[in-house]
C-alpha cells in the first residue's frame, strides 16, 4: 500500500518547524500507523496511556512493538490516584460513571501534552463510530493543535492487508475473541457484543472514551499550523 502522502504530509509539518506527536493504544487496528510511522520517522513520540487498568498483554504487546518497531514510546498515567476515583456507592467509577472514568484516566492525562504539541498524528477510521465519521483528514483540536488522521478512509480490510504484507503481529488477546481492546473491567469479546468496537463499555450507551471527541474540539487552530 503506498504511504506517500502520508509521508508527505509528515515531512511537511517537519519542515514548518511544527512539533508533532502520535497516539496509540497498540491494539491490532493500531499497527499500520505505527509501522508506517516507522518508516517514515521513528523518533516522533508515541504516546500510550496506561489507565491502570489494561490488561497485562496489551502492555506486553505495547514493549514487543515498540522493540521491534524501534518505536519512541512514552507511557503517560493518570494524576488522580485510583483512591480517589470512588463513586458515593463505593465502587470505582467505571462501575458508576464511566465517562468521568474516562476522563480522568484517558483524557486529562494527555492534556498536557497536546498543549506542548503542534500536530496529533492519531489513526481513527471513519468506519469505526459515527462520530469518527464525521472527522476530516485534518482538524482543529484543543490548545490550538492539529489532529491528523492519516488512517481516517481506511477501512477494516485495509488494515488487515497492510497487516498481511509486512507480516504484523495481531494483539494477543485477538485470539480470545477481543477484536476492540481498552481497559479490561469495560471490555468483552467480539461475540458477547453487536459490532467489533461494541465489545467496549459493553451494556452502556457509550462508543468513546473522550480522547477522540472532546479533545477534537473546534478550538482556535495556530496559524501557523493552517499555512
Amino acid at each position: 500500500m503506498d504511504i506517500s502522502a502520508i509521508a508527505d504530509k509528515i515531512e511537511g509539518y517537519k519542515a514548518r518547524g511544527l512539533s508533532l506527536f502520535a497516539t496509540s493504544s497498540f491494539q491490532t487496528q493500531s499497527l499500520p500507523l505505527l509501522h508506517i510511522l516507522s518508516r517514515i520517522d521513528a523518533s516522533i513520540p508515541v504516546y500510550f496511556i496506561n489507565t491502570g487498568f489494561l490488561f497485562p498483554a496489551s502492555l506486553r504487546f505495547r514493549d514487543r512493538l515498540a522493540k521491534q518497531l524501534g518505536l519512541r514510546v512514552v507511557t503517560v498515567h493518570p494524576a488522580v490516584p485510583k483512591s480517589q476515583q470512588i463513586g458515593c456507592d463505593g465502587q470505582l467509577l467505571f462501575a458508576n460513571d464511566p465517562d468521568r472514568c474516562c476522563y480522568l484516566n484517558k483524557v486529562q492525562p494527555m492534556e498536557t501534552v497536546i498543549a506542548a504539541h503542534d500536530v496529533w498524528i492519531n489513526g481513527v477510521r471513519a468506519d469505526q463510530t459515527a462520530q469518527r465519521k464525521a472527522m476530516q483528514s485534518e482538524q482543529p483540536g484543543p490548545h490550538g493543535v492539529l489532529r491528523y488522521h492519516p488512517m481516517l478512509a481506511w477501512s477494516a480490510r485495509d488494515v488487515h492487508a497492510y497487516m498481511q504484507e509486512h507480516g504484523l503481529p495481531p494483539h494477543p488477546l485477538e485470539a480470545e475473541g477481543y477484536l476492540s481492546i481498552g481497559c479490561e473491567p469495560c471490555t468483552r469479546k467480539y461475540l458477547e457484543a453487536d459490532d467489533g468496537r461494541g465489545g467496549r463499555w459493553f451494556g452502556m450507551n457509550k462508543r468513546e472514551c473522550g480522547l477522540h471527541t472532546e479533545l477534537a474540539s473546534t478550538g482556535d487552530k495556530k496559524q501557523r499550523a493552517q499555512a
